[in-house]
């Protein structure tokens, strides 16, 4: 073969393989054009609430506040709900009022999520007993408000273990059976302030914004190893300030425009994201749009309107 028609060779390879990148590169636009189109579609026409009806769902924390009011809230949509808390006495309360409506399938198991070997004890007890846990909803949080350096080292530990660790020991546990049916749903909640750092709420906020880093990238995992086969659904909450205690001093400066969200309120929008699949949702629903477009300011103007808002939480006493 002469070195011509070699050069000859190579110049058609190069200029074909460069068709190829600009093929891919112009199906790449329609790919997204297409999606931003959806996402408008979508905006005005919200995806139909899929059926929970005869799911085993699974929430931490259902012994108070939003946990208590999930659990309600799906039983009377038809699943079957196990309730999870430290507190015996306050998740066996979530239960009776669930069977009180005349739904029989709740069930309230005492555990610890802080601690794997607990989690995976009682998971076990679940599987024998209920089933596998189709939908997992991971709620369980503290939020102590202190000054950073008000916190001592047991407390911040302990606010990782509750906030973070616990979604990975919940995760291990309930996934693998969700990654064999190629059929599950997990819901993580996060916080406004895992999205935007506050005072007097520092290893708060680091967890919350732990538990959205741990949610994108475990959902972009199986999205990958699965090629884009997994039908498992991800959803991560952030909610604003709710009104369950745990925000003991919260600062509003403008209580009518920003009020404190019920747990019921929160509730009702946390089932509503997980049942049309939503990825992100913030509780009000707004907060994720305000926040997009405020980060694209300047840093100075963001703290100037963090500034004027005037809101968060004074530091407990």
């Amino acid at each position: 073969m002469s070195l011509k028609y070699r050069k000859y060779l190579a110049a058609m390879v190069k200029a074909y393989n460069g068709a190829l990148v600009l093929a891919d590169i112009m199906l790449l636009i329609l790919k997204i054009l297409y999606y931003i189109c959806e996402s408008v579609y979508r905006f005005f026409v919200p995806a139909e609430e899929k059926s929970v009806a005869g799911e085993i769902v699974l929430i931490t924390g259902a012994g108070h506040g939003i946990g208590k009011e999930l659990a309600l809230r799906y039983a009377s949509l038809g699943a079957t709900v196990v309730c999870w808390d430290l507190n015996q006495e306050t998740n066996e309360e979530t239960v009776n009022e669930i069977k009180k409506t005349g739904v029989t399938a709740a069930y309230a198991y005492q555990c610890d999520v802080s601690k794997r070997e607990q989690v995976l004890h009682v998971a076990e007890r679940v599987k024998k007993e209920i089933g596998d846990v189709s939908i997992l909803v991971n709620n369980a949080g503290i939020m102590p408000c202190h000054a950073f350096l008000d916190h001592t080292p047991d407390e911040i530990r302990r606010i990782f273990d509750i906030n973070v660790l616990a979604h990975f020991w919940m995760l291990q546990t309930f996934l693998p059976s969700m990654i064999e049916k190629n059929h599950g749903h997990v819901v993580a909640l996060s916080s406004l302030a895992g999205i935007g750092g506050l005072p007097n709420l520092v290893p708060y906020c680091a967890s919350k914004f732990a538990v959205r880093g741990l949610m994108e990238s475990i959902s972009e995992e199986l999205r990958v190893s699965s090629k884009g086969k997994s039908l498992i659904k991800f959803t991560t909450i952030y909610p604003y300030m709710v009104d369950t205690g745990l925000c003991k001093k919260p600062k509003i400066r403008f209580p009518d425009a920003m009020p404190l969200v019920s747990p019921r309120q929160a509730a009702s929008q946390i089932i509503q994201a997980q049942r049309r699949s939503y990825r992100e949702r913030t509780v009000p629903s707004m907060w994720l749009s305000v926040n997009t477009i405020v980060r694209l300011f300047p840093d100075n103007a963001i703290q100037c309107l963090i500034d004027f808002c005037d809101s968060g939480v004074e530091a407990d006493s």
